[in-house]
């Protein structure tokens, strides 16, 4: 389908040479399935800005979201990838954006987190924006490299106390949702791990797997193949309850009652949307989860579907800022 041509004069007006090739598929597909339905207008694209770089998780979930929205809405939508800042130079961008709808922001964990660990922002993360629904949680993994000698969370907890100061956690990004997995773990049992910063998740990995580090708190797609493989150690799920991809791994909240620590990826929109547009945004939001495409990549993704209401996502976000601002604190973390 993505190879069919539009018909002649749908794209006059829409500026090809400012979008990728992946993009321009992107927008033929919608208009090709849609053929400008609901009376839209397709000469201006919806934008999902991105706040973080192409082929990432986030990225990823946002194409594959613009892909399955185009059609319900009977609109071109686009991915922008605006990295840096934690996100929050995307985030900037949709916030002081005109609130029609057209420029949305796809956001994770960050959103949440950065409204403490940055001193200053140049936005309000909750009144500033229009929360449309949280898109995907992602729970992670513990692992540790088969050296360590432990074979669950209890007695990692118990070799921690033991040697205080000894272990060590990889860190791919201060300030990310999984960096903060492991402080909030460090913060509930009292165990004291020094972490090891990197300039990103692959390299990381990578030192966990040549057992230069002992530890990692990371995204199921980035580990799950090392640990079928035998070359990394699961220790548990950050989820409350055990995931179906690994029914023999117990979750850390077994032997830490209360623990849980997942990434969310949520659409947000400018604040003083429209109701109207608020409405229908949020519904072609849920509907693309419906879609088996969008199930699939989430499944690739290790992620879980949500599909809440506008209002679900706004108390739930404000909760977030309220739950990582005690971690935040706890750990001492600046921004990069």
């Amino acid at each position: 389908m993505e190879n069919k041509t539009p018909k002649t004069g749908t794209l006059a007006t829409f500026d090809k040479t400012t979008m990728t090739r992946r993009n321009v598929v992107l927008a033929a597909t919608a208009i090709a399935l849609t053929g400008g339905a609901h009376g839209q207008s397709t000469n201006a694209p919806i934008r999902i800005l991105v706040g973080a770089p192409a082929g990432g998780s986030t990225d990823t979930l946002a194409r594959s979201l613009a892909l399955s929205m185009g059609p319900v809405l009977g609109r071109i939508v686009i991915v922008e990838n605006r990295p840096g800042a934690g996100g929050n130079i995307a985030a900037d961008a949709v916030a002081k954006a005109a609130p029609d709808g057209n420029t949305l922001l796809l956001s994770f964990t960050s959103h949440a987190i950065n409204a403490t660990l940055y001193p200053s922002l140049p936005f309000n993360p909750v009144k500033d924006f229009t929360a449309l629904t949280c898109v995907a949680t992602s729970p992670s993994i513990l692992v540790a490299h088969p050296s360590l000698p432990v074979k669950d969370v209890q007695e990692l907890i118990a070799l921690a106390k033991a040697k205080p100061g000894q272990l060590n956690f990889a860190i791919g990004s201060v300030g990310s949702s999984l960096h903060m997995a492991g402080e909030a773990f460090k913060m509930q049992s009292g165990v004291d791990i020094v972490n090891i910063p990197y300039k990103g998740t692959a390299p990381a990995v990578q030192d966990v797997l040549a057992g230069q580090v002992q530890l990692m708190f990371a995204a199921i797609g980035n580990v799950k193949a090392h640990i079928q493989a035998g070359k990394l150690k699961a220790l548990g799920v950050t989820s409350l309850k055990r995931l179906p991809a690994f029914p023999d791994v117990p979750a850390i909240a077994e032997a830490l009652p209360g623990y849980e620590s997942s990434a969310w990826f949520g659409l947000f929109g400018p604040a003083h949307m429209p109701a109207a547009r608020i409405k229908q945004i949020s519904d072609a939001a849920r509907q693309a989860l419906q879609q088996p495409d969008m199930r699939q990549r989430l499944d690739i993704e290790g992620a879980l579907p949500v599909g809440n209401t506008p209002e679900q996502f706004s108390t739930f976000v404000q909760s977030e800022i309220t739950r990582w601002a005690r971690v935040v604190k706890f750990s001492g973390a600046k921004p990069e």
